[in-house]
């Protein structure tokens, strides 16, 4: 199909032209890493694209040869849409998750378009809004992150003793401490050694929560710049899940551009982050019973909910602009549902996309 973009273009019906003025003139950046389902991937990128925007694909080194060559071909029709340089062999909960973004947002501050944010996405994302609907959310934050960060269960400094939590707590606290506090290894998996690591080199305590964010230009720029932060990623690659830790810190840190200090922790009860709409296994169950969300319809994979066509009602009272996991192997009309749910309020622009 891509062998002639132009009928590529018109027959996937990606829009060609920018549908409104605040929309052109607030282009966005995304960052997309990706690693199997090309037509996920396909309609993943139609859904988010506007021809005023830019896309950064990161493609994992290990996918199929066929894969990368299809990706490739799927950018290679769209001016704005590119397959990053640099590619990361990405191993689940290592730095080299990070890194891949990493390597796109680089690269993204070389281009030419001015982008005034940039989000992260992976393939099993898809958007619950419009990107005029983005836009929006974004201006409004007046150059803020959107980044949830939360203070570790205990506020994992030392200062409240796992022995003083409640059980379930304790089990949660002994668990994210022990993702920086020793030292892992790459062996086709992340792996915990018995080696204890030096604190980390900032001066901000540690807080979590963050994978996905939405980032002002100038954070993204800061990242490659401030010394205290480099030193920091340094330190985080043989750590376990550095992506839910890092970005939550950075938010907390004063001297980093849009970080937001004042930000009120989340408690049990309250609404879910705002960049992504999602269902942790462990948050799930009775509403009425004080759990955050209810459970998943269909099945959990890495304890987050893939959704099928029963949980759309839910997503679309959400008030993230991103909802994870979709897989079409799992429930195709769910991802079709909500591929016609954007589009049609991208074009008509009504009733409950306002």
């Amino acid at each position: 199909m891509t062998r002639d973009c132009d009928s590529f273009v018109k027959n996937r019906k990606c829009n060609t032209f920018s549908l409104s003025t605040e929309e052109r003139d607030f282009p966005l950046a995304d960052s997309m890493v990706i690693y199997e389902k090309i037509e996920m991937f396909e309609r993943l990128l139609r859904s988010i694209y506007a021809p005023q925007n830019v896309y950064c694909v990161h493609v994992d080194r290990k996918s199929p040869k066929q894969f990368h060559s299809a990706v490739q071909a799927i950018a290679s029709c769209f001016s704005n849409v590119f397959v990053v340089s640099k590619l990361e062999t990405v191993t689940y909960a290592s730095w080299s998750r990070v890194q891949a973004d990493l390597n796109c947002m680089e690269e993204l501050l070389r281009r030419s378009v001015p982008c005034r944010y940039l989000i992260n996405v992976c393939g099993q994302d898809f958007p619950t809004k419009t990107n005029r609907e983005m836009v929006n959310r974004l201006m409004a934050m007046n150059c803020s992150n959107l980044i949830d960060s939360d203070r570790p269960p205990g506020y994992k400094q030392g200062n409240a003793p796992a022995s003083c939590l409640p059980s379930r707590q304790r089990g949660q606290w002994k668990r994210l401490y022990r993702r920086w506090k020793f030292h892992y290894d790459i062996r086709g998996t992340v792996v915990l050694t018995d080696r204890e690591k030096s604190p980390p080199p900032i001066r901000s305590p540690m807080f979590v929560r963050a994978a996905y964010i939405m980032v002002t230009r100038e954070f993204v720029n800061n990242l490659f710049v401030n010394s205290e932060i480099q030193a920091f990623f340094k330190w985080s690659e043989d750590t376990c899940s550095p992506d839910e830790r890092i970005w939550a810190t950075l938010q907390r840190m004063p001297e980093v551009p849009g970080s937001i200090l004042d930000k009120p922790m989340r408690r049990r009860g309250d609404p879910p982050i705002l960049t992504r709409a999602v269902k942790w296994s462990f948050e799930a169950g009775d509403v009425e019973k004080d759990a955050l969300y209810p459970p998943c319809t269909e099945r959990y994979r890495h304890q987050v909910c893939v959704y099928a066509s029963a949980d759309l009602h839910w997503i679309f009272q959400q008030k993230p602009l991103i909802a994870n996991k979709f897989d079409p192997e799992v429930d195709n009309t769910a991802v079709q549902c909500m591929e016609e749910y954007v589009r049609h309020g991208a074009i008509h622009g009504t009733g409950s996309y306002q």
